[in-house]
């Protein structure tokens, strides 16, 4: 009976050593199956590139008169005529708006006058003063009568200063009547019709030039030696601007000014950019993209722009590892190229990166090439 029951507990001691054992294979065998069955995920690659780069820079910007002044009236009174049109252009010197000049001719009539009296009475004191000065030689005369004269003399000449300085104030105020361009350009909407009571305060229009006329933008601090160096023709550019519905503008602009400083809150600072602009075409306040050529000194590294990711602002391309997986690095962009882009950091020439399928790729994933289009399918290991 022992033996039997000996016999039986080593069968079934057996059994169970060769289950767990088989157990133990089995979830190896399956783990390694897991592992030669991982799924990888089919991309298309691409290759770092390093090379000279030319392309365009575009920035936001907006016209800007080279000149621009508010026309204000200089005297008061009631507007009598107007001698231009809204939005005409005017040269400089020509007459804009006429404010009543009668009253101020009459001013200027009455100190001419004041003035002709005060020259007259100074020819009689003059006279009078020379023949007191003959009498006094011969003692003819009390010498307090010569002091006045002297004195009248001299008070004379300084009502003639001042009637001939009110006479100059009247002309003054006659010519300010007559409200002339300063420059030449382009008037806007009058303010005031004819017939309004100006006064010295009061805006009646205002003139801008229109040719030549300055687009402004702003550059990061990183790039004021390549716009200096345009600025002073030490490198070569093309400059154009793009308007608000899309069109090209068809002539070319220079650098022409750099600000004095660099904003501390943005790193930025403006730059002026002339234009010809004969037809008007180029309004002030016009909001326009400015596109710079730009070609790099030295070759730059170059990706497809379509492998970058925008994570809030901070830009990711995966790069593929020497196990063929995915590694995700963060790089800052320069120059878009068509349709590349500079890359100023995060990667190395030659390295091979993911270009297509970027969305379903993640870090250390196991990845795949797709074939090109018309090729046969190459079973993935």
């Amino acid at each position: 009976m022992n033996k039997k029951f000996l016999f039986s507990a080593l069968v079934i001691g057996s059994g169970l050593l060769w289950q767990s054992c088989g157990s133990k294979d089995s979830s190896k065998q399956q783990q390694a199956a897991a592992a030669q069955g991982e799924i990888a995920v089919p991309v298309s690659f691409g290759t770092v590139e390093q090379q000279i780069v030319s392309g365009l820079k575009s920035y936001p910007a907006s016209v800007v008169p080279l000149q621009e002044t508010e026309i204000r009236a200089e005297v008061s009174g009631y507007v009598t005529k107007i001698y231009v049109s809204d939005g005409a252009f005017v040269s400089k010197g020509q007459a804009l708006y006429e404010i009543d000049r009668v009253r101020y001719q009459a001013a200027v009539d009455q100190a001419k006058a004041s003035l002709a009296i005060s020259k007259a009475n100074l020819q009689r004191v003059e006279k009078d003063l020379q023949r007191y000065q003959t009498l006094a030689e011969r003692d003819a005369i009390a010498k307090q009568t010569l002091d006045y004269a002297i004195t009248d003399v001299n008070n004379q000449k300084a009502q003639v200063q001042a009637a001939q300085a009110a006479l100059t104030a009247a002309q003054t105020d006659l010519q300010r009547s007559t409200i002339r361009a300063p420059f030449s350009g382009a008037v806007g909407i009058s303010q005031v019709r004819t017939g309004a009571l100006v006064s010295p305060s009061t805006s009646l229009n205002t003139v801008s030039s229109i040719d030549p006329v300055a687009v402004e933008f702003q550059i990061s601090e990183k790039e004021i030696a390549e716009f200096a160096a345009y600025q002073a023709g030490r490198a070569s550019t093309e400059i154009t601007v793009v308007l608000p519905d899309g069109t090209s503008y068809p002539a070319q602009g220079r650098i022409s000014t750099m600000d004095r400083a660099v904003d501390p809150t943005t790193g930025t600072i403006k730059v002026r950019a002339t234009f010809n602009n004969a037809q008007n075409i180029l309004r002030a306040g016009m909001n326009l993209t400015m596109n710079v050529k730009s070609t790099s000194s030295s070759e730059q590294l170059l990706i497809p722009f379509k492998a970058v990711q925008d994570q809030l602002g901070v830009y990711n391309v995966y790069v593929v590892n020497d196990s063929s997986r995915a590694e995700q690095r963060a790089v800052e962009l320069g120059l878009k190229v068509d349709d590349k882009v500079v890359v100023t950091s995060g990667v190395q020439a030659g390295e091979k990166i993911v270009v297509d399928g970027v969305m379903n790729v993640k870090t250390g994933a196991k990845l795949v090439e797709n074939a090109p289009q018309g090729a046969p399918q190459q079973p993935q290991k």
